[in-house]
């Protein structure tokens, strides 16, 4: 697995660390990077794992609110603590699945506090299609890449994934690790690896179910996020908990709320036929 993603990356393979998914290495990054004495830097909303880990080391966390187009501001970023020791961007965003340009990427990188590194998590970047930045990780730059084939791949049970970046930076990171990548998630991420089709099926089936929940929200007025990604948040105008325990009531499960957004549900894509019963339920819990 880890020739044929390096091989794909046009990276050397000692750039890439296989691992049972990307949630490991994004909490030993964590680990590696901050100190209470180096903050941890992320977006607000963002995805909370590794704030939660950051807190739990008694390390500072500086939550950066999303810009009004829904991207990460990397300016703020950027100047939020100059000790600051690990910036982190999720791209496309979790929960609001909007993506940052590449060029706001590169500009956070040249422009962070010297010593800090970019840990940039692209879980969900095969479901936008957008730009990967694997040629920021060859040019030998602060950052290091997370991957899973948890998402599109859609192996979240069978658990694998990497984290991609210069083999120093690995290196500190992989002093946290225990154990190896499972043998059948090995095997089924090299044969996902493999299979050029995948990827650009799997990235139409999920945008259009995505684009026929967005028409019926347009339809009934319902206030979204234009996620690109296999989630929307929606507006649900009141208390987001109100709204999933009712859905609930209905035999319908959505995500989360984030307490910056209360009124806010994340509302993750399923199968056509899924989503079918979200929207009959959607709009009864909502008239």
């Amino acid at each position: 697995m880890t020739e044929t993603l390096a091989q794909m990356e046009g990276l050397k393979p000692n750039y890439v660390h296989p691992y049972a998914g990307s949630s490991a290495p994004l909490h030993q990054a964590v680990l590696a990077f901050t100190s209470p004495s180096k903050p941890f830097v992320t977006a607000d909303p963002g995805y909370e794992a590794g704030e939660r880990a950051a807190k739990f080391l008694g390390v500072k966390v500086i939550r950066v609110p999303l810009l009004k187009n829904y991207a990460h501001d990397v300016r703020a970023m950027a100047a939020a603590d100059p000790n600051a020791g690990l910036i982190y961007v999720c791209n496309p965003n979790n929960p609001t699945g909007t993506l940052t340009p590449k060029e706001d990427i590169e500009w956070l990188l040249e422009n962070k506090p010297k010593g800090s590194v970019l840990l940039l998590d692209e879980a969900y970047i095969h479901i936008a299609g957008a730009p990967m930045c694997s040629d920021l990780v060859a040019q030998d730059k602060d950052i290091v890449i997370l991957r899973t084939f948890s998402k599109i791949y859609g192996m979240a049970g069978l658990r694998a994934g990497a984290a991609i970046g210069r083999p120093d930076l690995l290196q500190k990171i992989q002093g946290y690790s225990a154990g190896a990548l499972p043998v059948t998630g090995m095997a089924a991420a090299t044969a996902s690896l493999k299979a050029k089709n995948l990827v650009p099926e799997r990235r139409k089936i999920i945008r259009d179910i995505r684009e026929d929940v967005f028409a019926f929200l347009e339809k009934h007025n319902f206030e979204y996020i234009p996620s690109v990604s296999n989630k929307f948040m929606v507006n649900v105008r009141r208390p987001g908990g109100e709204i999933i325990e009712a859905l609930r009531k209905e035999k319908i499960y959505i995500g989360r709320v984030w307490p910056s957004w209360p009124t806010y549900v994340r509302v993750s894509i399923g199968t056509q036929d899924e989503m079918n019963k979200f929207k009959d339920a959607f709009l009864k819990v909502m008239s």
